[in-house]
C-alpha cells in the first residue's frame, strides 16, 4: 500500500481569446465542478467522466491511500491570470508539503495552459511539485488530448498518459490508465524509460476527431504498436491556439525497454506524418450550411451545424450570433442554436415570462470588433433554472449549473429558436436542450456552439454534420492566426506555409 497525492490544474488556454481566466472562473468551474481541496475532490468528482475520479477510483481499488491536494478547471479562454495560477498552484504545493512524505504524486492536468507570466503553466506546475518531492518519487499526470507536450514537461514528469478520443469519452479512463502507471512505476521501484517525437506542422481541432480520419485510424494504430510492444504510448494532436514555441503535435511512451520505447514512438510519429495531408477538413459558410441543412434535414434526422470558431471549449465565449443571423435570414425552419452564452437576455427572458415577447438584443458580449448585438423580437418559450446532470457520453455524470436560461423563438422568422445560458460551457449534452422542454431530435436543424465535443451525443441523431467557419476567436484554420512566437519552421496548417517570424 501506498500513499498517493491527488491533485489537478485545468485548463485549455487560447492566447488569441478576449476573457482571461481569472481565480473565479476556476471556482465556477464553466461545467466542471468548482475549486475543490483536501477530502473534498473525491466527493466532486466521483461518477463523473473526470480523469481524477478514474485515477482515485483506481488507486484505491490497487489497494493504494490518496491524499487530495487541490484540484480546479475552467472554460477554456485566453491566458490564466498570474493571481489564479499562483493560488491555485500554491495550495497544491501547501498541501503537498503538509501531506509529508509520500510515495508518489498524480496530477490531473490539461497541457495546454499558459498564463500571464508563463508560457508553460505545466512544465512550472511540475517543476514546483518536483522540487519537493525530490528526485525519486514518481509523478504521473494525465493529459487533454489537446495538450502542447513541452519539453519541461516531458523531463520532469515520470509519466504523462493522454486522452485517445475526442469528443473526449475516455476522461475516466485515462486516469485509471495513468493510475496503472503509478502502480506499475512503483513495483517496479524506478522511473519507465521514456521517449517523445514533436511534429511541425499544426492542424485545426475540427480534424482532430477520433470520430473521422485521420485520427481514427492513427488511434487504433496506437493501441496495435502499444499492445506489440509492451508499454503506454500517447498521441496529442496539440492545441493550435497557443502563441508560444511549443505549441504543437506529439507522440510519446514509457516502458520498461529503452529500445521498444523509442521504436514504437518512432513507428507512430511516422503514421502521424504521413497523414499530414488528411487532416484538412472542409468548411461551411453559415448561408452555405443553412442552406444544405434545410435541404438534408428533417425530423429524426437533423443536420447539425458546428460553430466551431465560437466554440467554449476552445477559447470563445459562446456569444458571437453570425450564424443565428444566418438562420434567421434564410427563415430556416424546425432550426435552433445553443448554447448562446448571454447572462442579461436570460435574465430579461425571465422578466418578460413565458408566453410573452419583447425586443431582445442578443449575444456578442465579448466585444469583438465590428460585430453588434443581434436585435429583434423574440417570444419567450421555456424558462430553467440551468440545474441538470448530463446524461451524454461527455457530460455523463457532471452536475451542469449554467445559471437562468431561456428558449426564445424569433418573430421575423418563427421557424427558428435559440436557446440562452448564462454560464460558459460548450453545448456538448442533448439535456442542454431537454431543459427547457426541445427534444433535439425533433428539429431540421441544430447548430451548436462546440467544434467535436458534440459529436458524442449529436451525431448518432444526424444525418450529417457540416463545420461552420462563423465569426469567433477559436478559428478552425490554425493559419487564420497572427502568430508571433512559435517556432520557425512550422507550418501553419497541414502541407501549408511555414511560420517565418511576426
Amino acid at each position: 500500500m501506498a500513499l498517493i497525492a491527488v491533485g489537478g490544474f485545468q485548463h485549455e488556454t487560447n492566447t488569441f481569446a478576449p476573457t482571461k481566466a481569472d481565480y473565479r472562473a476556476f471556482e465556477e468551474g464553466g461545467g466542471w465542478p468548482g475549486a475543490q481541496f483536501g477530502v473534498q475532490i473525491a466527493a466532486a468528482v466521483a461518477g463523473a467522466n473526470i480523469p481524477a475520479a478514474g485515477a482515485i477510483e483506481s488507486l484505491h481499488a490497487l489497494g493504494h491511500r490518496t491524499v487530495g491536494l487541490a484540484w480546479a478547471a475552467a472554460s477554456p479562454s485566453a491566458q490564466v491570470t498570474e493571481d489564479a495560477f499562483e493560488r491555485i498552484a500554491g495550495e497544491i504545493a501547501r498541501r503537498l508539503i503538509e501531506a509529508g512524505p509520500v510515495d508518489a504524486v498524480y496530477l490531473d492536468l490539461h497541457g495546454a495552459m499558459v498564463t500571464e507570466h508563463r508560457d508553460d503553466g505545466e512544465g512550472e506546475l511540475l517543476a514546483r511539485v518536483r522540487k519537493i518531492v525530490g528526485a525519486r518519487v514518481p509523478i504521473v499526470t494525465s493529459l487533454d488530448l489537446h495538450a502542447n507536450v513541452t519539453r519541461a514537461m516531458v523531463d520532469v514528469a515520470d509519466g504523462l498518459v493522454a486522452y485517445r478520443t475526442y469528443p473526449h469519452v475516455d476522461m475516466a479512463e485515462t486516469g485509471r490508465r495513468a493510475a496503472a502507471l503509478i502502480d506499475a512505476t512503483l513495483k517496479r521501484g524506478r522511473p519507465m524509460a521514456k521517449a517523445s517525437k514533436t511534429f511541425n506542422f499544426l492542424t485545426g481541432i475540427p480534424s482532430q476527431c477520433s470520430f473521422i480520419e485521420p485520427c481514427q485510424g492513427l488511434y487504433q494504430s496506437l493501441a496495435r504498436i502499444e499492445e506489440q510492444h509492451g508499454l503506454r504510448l500517447s498521441f496529442t494532436p496539440g492545441f493550435p491556439m497557443a502563441d508560444f514555441p511549443e505549441c504543437g503535435m506529439a507522440v510519446f511512451g514509457y516502458g520498461a525497454d529503452e529500445a521498444k520505447a523509442r521504436a514504437a514512438v518512432m513507428r507512430l510519429a511516422g503514421e502521424v506524418e504521413d497523414a499530414e495531408k488528411d487532416f484538412a477538413l472542409e468548411l461551411f459558410q453559415p448561408e452555405e450550411a443553412v442552406g444544405r441543412a434545410m435541404q438534408r434535414g428533417e425530423p429524426g434526422a437533423p443536420v447539425v451545424l458546428a460553430d466551431t470558431q465560437d466554440n467554449p471549449g476552445a477559447g470563445g465565449n459562446g456569444d458571437t450570433t453570425g450564424l443565428l443571423a444566418a438562420m434567421i435570414r434564410l427563415r430556416a425552419q424546425d432550426a435552433v442554436l445553443g448554447m448562446l452564452i448571454d447572462p442579461p437576455s436570460a435574465r430579461a427572458a425571465h422578466a418578460v415570462g413565458r408566453g410573452n415577447s419583447a425586443r431582445f438584443a442578443l449575444g456578442e458580449i465579448s466585444g469583438v470588433p465590428g460585430h453588434v448585438p443581434l436585435a429583434g423580437e423574440f417570444t419567450v418559450e421555456a424558462l430553467g433554472d440551468g440545474n441538470f446532470t448530463g446524461t451524454g457520453p461527455f457530460y455523463r455524470g457532471f452536475h451542469l449549473t449554467l445559471g437562468p436560461m431561456a428558449l426564445l423563438r424569433s418573430r421575423e422568422a418563427p421557424g427558428v429558436r435559440v436557446v440562452l445560458a448564462s454560464r460558459k460551457c460548450q453545448t456538448a449534452d442533448q439535456e442542454m436542450f431537454r431543459h427547457l422542454g426541445l427534444e433535439p431530435r425533433t428539429q431540421r436543424l441544430v447548430a451548436l456552439k462546440s467544434s467535436v465535443h458534440f459529436r458524442a451525443d449529436f451525431q448518432p441523431i444526424a444525418r450529417e454534420v457540416l463545420v461552420v467557419r462563423a465569426p469567433g476567436p477559436a478559428l478552425a484554420d490554425p493559419a487564420d492566426f497572427p502568430w508571433t512566437r512559435l517556432r520557425h519552421g512550422m507550418r501553419l496548417r497541414p502541407l501549408g506555409p511555414a511560420f517565418k517570424g511576426a
